[in-house]
């Protein structure tokens, strides 16, 4: 397998079956934590570390859908596609809570590559997307499907 650094601007026709990419740090904090989760998912574990204690979790810990906001912000700023990530589907899975403190980053492993019959111009990539913290441990993990452009033709 090869392993590929966002390098920005990829188009459909310079991605390959098992190419890999990696980037993105984001250390999250007690703060942020409860900022999301007041707007976004007001459970008691989200927003409070003493009620956290007493909850399933037993402590504070982030929304699933804030590690996933957090994926899909490494993932846009890494300028890996041209036309950014253009989803299509997802499957996502959080086998482990994220915490104040993790540092979370992105690996990814493009599974299928289906260039469009209908819209020639693009086609459809399937990529196994993870979310890993600092001691490499899941904390997200995604199938999802991309619509990706191909390079507009020149001349």
């Amino acid at each position: 397998m090869q392993e590929t650094k966002a390098q920005g601007g990829f188009y459909l026709e310079d991605l390959f079956v098992d190419q890999t990419f990696e980037f993105g740090r984001h250390a999250i904090t007690a703060d942020e934590i409860k900022t999301f989760a007041r707007q976004f998912d007001p459970q008691p574990f989200h927003i409070d570390e003493e009620t956290a204690k007493g909850r399933f979790f037993g402590e504070l810990v982030a929304s699933g859908w804030h590690t996933a906001a957090i994926t899909m912000r490494l993932l846009a700023e890494s300028g890996f596609l041209a036309d950014g990530f253009i989803g299509a589907s997802a499957n996502v899975r959080w086998p482990i809570a994220t915490k104040p403190g993790d540092v979370l980053r992105v690996r990814g492993r493009i599974v299928e590559i289906k260039p469009s019959r209908s819209k020639p111009n693009r086609g459809m990539v399937t990529a196994h997307v993870e979310t890993l913290n600092q001691n490499d441990d899941v904390a997200q993990s995604m199938v999802t499907t991309l619509v990706v452009h191909k390079r507009a033709p020149t001349g």
